[in-house]
């Protein structure tokens, strides 16, 4: 569809808003508002436009990622890519708030070069940094 503009956001099933809203916020995301409606949801947003709206009802205690951490390959999405324009930069904001990289940094052949980490959730949070011209 041509009509498509961008993406509005990003929906996020949590456990615990205020370890995740801790957490996006080590990234550079301001909370909006929530919880709110019926599921409920709380909105977050980083200057760059991306939104995530967390969806607070996900089961406690699930310690791993289904989509990623299990022998069987299920449907689904497994991560979201965020463009950065300094991935070492990035991995040292990283390193500075103790955030843990999973994987990464790896450089492809086209010189992009990305790395992952981790939410509390388990979801998988790539920063890539596209080929440098």
């Amino acid at each position: 569809m041509k009509e498509i503009t961008g993406i509005n956001h990003l929906g996020l099933r949590i456990q615990d808003l205020e370890q995740s809203r801790a957490f996006y916020e080590k990234l550079g995301f301001v909370f909006l508002i929530g919880p709110v409606g019926p599921e409920p949801v709380a909105i977050m947003e980083h200057p760059s436009g991306v939104n995530i709206n967390f969806i607070l009802n996900a089961n406690s205690g699930v310690l791993h990622n289904v989509l990623m951490d299990v022998p069987e390959k299920h449907p689904g999405y497994t991560h979201v890519a965020l463009t950065v324009s300094d991935i070492e930069s990035v991995e040292a904001s990283l390193k500075s708030e103790n955030i843990q990289i999973s994987e990464g940094p790896i450089t492809l052949d086209s010189g992009a070069v990305m790395l992952f980490v981790r939410d509390p959730d388990k979801n998988v949070i790539e920063f890539h940094q596209n080929p440098r011209a």
